[in-house]
């Protein structure tokens, strides 16, 4: 063990985009943990575009960070002392803590890490938060029927190319959208998806749907927001479903700009639009963990994640999510 612990504090509330002024490290003594909590080495951390909202003061869905807290989210990693009786010395576990060197968790929030299923970042994605809101959004949500049309943005991230794959094994043509040449042959060549557009490439997005979609639009799954998203609305089919996950091109702005007014191109296909977060699902995580894992297992779904090395680095990796850095999940190495 490290003689002391690095964490990350929220250091200041950023206006527009946020900057590393944002974040400061602090070092301190390694934590103890008390009856009933395990002692976590972090292998691995995640970065999420949801905790963007988590820096406003402002009510979210998601608590806001007071300054001064330590930046918190999933992490991956090794039992190093354990106070409970469920978890010993060694055990490898995923939850919620913080983004340090060594985090203190309750034993009954975290759950168990098998790495002869999958390397354990994937913990951090298609087998944790992010694939289950995948799995249920999706399912759930977009309700998919066999050869219905799945439009997908942000393809390439950690939901989108879950999602993807998810319709595809339910027999649906399933088309995205990324940001660069590499994702979009990473979603078609890799991970089977029909046709992606890369939309930094693309002056109209309603023709390069007509290219893609040419029987329009089923179930779109939105992560994303934007001029995409206008032009998605035109495209809907009767009794569309759209299911919106995240909006990350706004998620920096603070005033969202009105675009070309959505509304009315919902009537004539009687089209359904629902907001979705995950922790609705709650009880139905074990169902969805099991599902996923069994596909990883057996190859139909494929993953990837971009890691990061070093705790130093991690408001580098946060930052990179709204550049379109990652491919993929993003995560944090911060210890081998």
């Amino acid at each position: 063990m490290r003689d002391s612990n690095r964490e990350w504090v929220f250091a200041e509330r950023p206006d527009g985009e946020p900057d590393m002024d944002s974040f400061e490290l602090h070092e301190s003594d390694v934590p103890e943990p008390e009856h009933g909590q395990v002692l976590v080495r972090v292998r691995y951390l995640s970065v999420d575009p949801y905790m963007r909202g988590r820096m406003r003061d402002a009510e979210s869905y998601a608590e806001p960070w007071d300054v001064g807290d330590a930046m918190n989210g999933a992490v991956v990693g090794e039992v190093v002392e354990s106070e409970s009786d469920a978890y010993d010395t060694g055990d490898l576990v995923t939850g919620n803590g913080t983004w340090a060197d060594y985090t203190v968790l309750d034993a009954g929030d975290v759950a168990p890490v098998d790495p002869t299923i999958a390397d354990l970042p994937a913990y951090l994605g298609v087998l944790g938060m992010p694939g289950r809101t995948a799995y249920f959004g999706l399912l759930e949500v977009g309700e998919p029927n066999p050869g219905d049309t799945v439009v997908v943005s942000g393809a390439a991230g950690a939901v989108g190319s879950v999602v993807g794959q998810i319709a595809k094994l339910n027999g649906c043509r399933v088309v995205g959208s990324a940001g660069t040449d590499e994702k979009v042959e990473w979603v078609t060549d890799d991970l089977g998806f029909d046709a992606a557009i890369n939309y930094r490439d693309v002056d109209d997005y309603r023709a390069a749907l007509d290219d893609v979609a040419p029987d329009g639009v089923d179930v779109y799954f939105d992560n994303v927001g934007g001029p995409l998203t206008d032009a998605v609305f035109t495209k809907l089919n009767l009794d569309a479903r759209v299911a919106v996950c995240g909006q990350i091109a706004h998620y920096n702005e603070e005033g969202v700009p009105t675009g070309p007014r959505k509304l009315p191109q919902l009537i004539a296909p009687r089209a359904r639009v629902q907001g979705l977060l995950v922790s609705d699902f709650a009880p139905r995580f074990t169902e969805a963990t099991e599902q996923l894992a069994t596909w990883v297992a057996s190859g139909d779904i494929s993953h990837r994640e971009t890691v990061v090395d070093g705790l130093e680095n991690a408001p580098e990796a946060f930052l990179g999510l709204f550049s379109g850095d990652n491919i993929g999940k993003q995560v944090v190495g911060v210890s081998e």
